[in-house]
């Protein structure tokens, strides 16, 4: 899978970061949420996925308006 660099918010050069994948789909890069409170409320998750925290101005800078 090809990765094309969408933005960051990081002044720092590490994350937050978007990327995007050849098929349309996203790929961000962040601190992984590990609050065991926010773990318990979410939904569905399969074994294979983890969840990252984003700031909004990352997605308000760089996702698609569309």
């Amino acid at each position: 899978m090809k990765l094309r660099f969408v933005g960051t918010t990081s002044k720092d050069g590490d994350c937050p970061t978007l990327y995007e994948t050849e098929d349309g789909r996203y790929v961000v890069q962040g601190d992984r949420l590990t609050d065991p409170e926010a773990l318990e409320q979410l939904r569905d998750v399969k074994d294979a996925e983890t969840f990252v925290v984003v700031p909004r101005e990352l997605l308000t800078r760089f996702a698609p308006k569309e």
